[in-house]
């Protein structure tokens, strides 16, 4: 079955060129489109998409704030932030927020599907150049990351290691030879003990850190 997707842009072009583009692709399927926020959450809630691509800068609730309003009503979709922002604030306001990955306008069309394809299977997927910043805010905001890092388990660090290789639960779980939910656990576990709010940050972290 191929992955639904609901696009959210103020910019009409966008949306249609998006849209075309996914068509291109048997395993993306455009399904909606909205142009605010509000309509955005509306359509992900009656569609239930897969995928969402979310842009930041609307007209209306931004981008972030519609990422909170999805998620406090249970929207479990993995959503995509594409932007043309690479400030480290709405980076990081963007992951805090319940984001699966960031991803820059001005890439390159066949480098898009490939992301999200990327991020449809569960892994993380951020724009090469942006994961420096990122480091500068998890540095800046996490500190007491590294004392969290003393208090895994062996195979807590070793779930941390995938993780920062992008993989998916599915493929963590395939690896080890452990059941999905017992990967949930643990990425579950090593989050709260790290202070991080997304596996996207603890991927980014233990990049930075040689743990990779």
């Amino acid at each position: 079955m191929s992955t639904s997707v609901v696009i959210i842009d103020d910019h009409p072009l966008l949306r249609r060129g998006v849209t075309q583009l996914l068509a291109l692709d048997p395993d993306l399927e455009a399904v909606g489109e909205a142009s605010d926020g509000d309509e955005g959450l509306r359509l992900a809630q009656e569609l239930r998409p897969d995928l969402i691509l979310l842009d930041l800068n609307m007209q209306g609730m931004t981008g972030v704030e519609t990422l909170k309003a999805m998620r406090s009503r249970g929207i479990k979709a993995c959503v995509v932030v594409l932007t043309v922002s690479d400030s480290d604030d709405d980076i990081t306001a963007s992951l805090r927020a319940g984001a699966n990955g960031y991803l820059l306008k001005d890439m390159e069309p066949e480098a898009l599907v490939t992301q999200l394809r990327r991020a449809a299977a569960g892994e993380v997927v951020i724009s090469e150049g942006l994961t420096s910043s990122l480091a500068r805010a998890l540095t800046r905001d996490h500190g007491a990351a590294a004392a969290g890092l003393d208090s895994l388990t062996a195979r807590e660090r070793e779930i941390l290691r995938h993780l920062a290789r992008g993989e998916s639960n599915k493929a963590i779980a395939r690896s080890l030879d452990i059941t999905e939910g017992t990967t949930k656990v643990h990425v579950k576990n090593l989050l709260k003990k790290m202070s991080f709010r997304s596996r996207v940050e603890a991927a980014v972290w233990a990049v930075q850190n040689g743990l990779g």
